[in-house]
């Protein structure tokens, strides 16, 4: 995790400043102190506490191993379909994505009412996040990972926009920042959530008060459902190619192959 504190004075007085100036869309490229300002007080007028933006700001610096990585990263699905569910479902996590629905049963099943998605959709997706919560979630600090993003002109307003999530993350105490730690993308959690869908479809299913993806099994998979069912799941219906299932699955992901490696997984587990 990057030090974060050394610069926290510097961008609580800069923030004072900026926070009076109407907002305005942060411009990408150029100096990145310029932008980060430009984007602290942004997050300013959308409501997010100085001491929330200065912590998560202050300091950050850009990461170009991230921007090679998003470079490289745009071949990963162009693997066929055999090639590619091969490497991801295997038996042993066929049979731990068994287990999980076992050990989970009452939950999933609770979920299933509420939503509308099977037990082995979410078992699925979860397992090929994060190997059921036990494998890597990534362990990039996601507000460097974002400023770096969004910094980047290619894609900014989408990186901008997350990284006003990722504050209100924070500002929200779904997560402390120092679990603000993710994937190259700024991904979070257990099924792996951009910011943005953490705010947009996250699900305090275990009622603390916080959505946490992170630590929290069924705010995770209440989390997943309700996002598919939020983009059209339907529920009792099939979830093969062709379907409006299969197509509600293109939130999660927009790859033909990763979708098809879904219900191939839930297939697995559901037999």
């Amino acid at each position: 995790m990057v030090n974060l504190r050394p610069a926290l004075a510097t961008c609580a007085a800069v923030l004072a400043l900026l926070a009076a100036a109407p907002a305005q869309a942060a411009r990408c490229g150029g100096d990145f102190n310029t932008f980060i300002s430009s984007m602290s007080a942004e997050a300013s007028q959308a409501g997010i506490s100085q001491d929330v933006i200065a912590q998560a700001l202050g300091g950050v610096s850009p990461d170009p191993a991230v921007l090679a990585f998003d470079r490289r990263q745009r071949g990963t699905f162009n693997k066929t379909f055999e090639q590619y569910v091969s490497t991801r479902v295997g038996a042993g996590r066929v049979r731990t994505g068994k287990a999980m629905m076992l050990r989970h049963a009452s939950l999933l099943s609770r979920i299933e009412q509420r939503f509308g998605v099977p037990p082995q959709i979410l078992v699925a997706i979860w397992g090929l996040e994060s190997d059921f919560g036990k494998g890597d979630m990534g362990k990039l600090p996601v507000f460097r990972v974002l400023a770096t993003m969004a910094h980047d002109c290619r894609r900014t307003e989408l990186f901008q926009g997350e990284l006003l999530a990722a504050l209100k993350i924070v500002q929200r105490g779904d997560l402390p920042l120092r679990d603000m730690v993710g994937a190259y993308a700024g991904e979070l959690g257990q099924t792996q959530f951009l910011p943005s869908s953490y705010i947009k479809y996250g699900v305090d299913f275990d009622g603390n008060g916080h959505v946490d993806l992170r630590h929290s099994v069924p705010d995770v998979l209440a989390s997943t459902a309700n996002l598919l069912k939020t983009n059209g799941w339907r529920a009792g219906g099939s979830y093969e190619e062709g379907t409006s299932n299969f197509e509600a699955m293109r939130e999660w992901n927009r790859a033909l192959v990763y979708r098809k490696t879904i219900a191939y997984f839930a297939d697995q587990l559901a037999q």
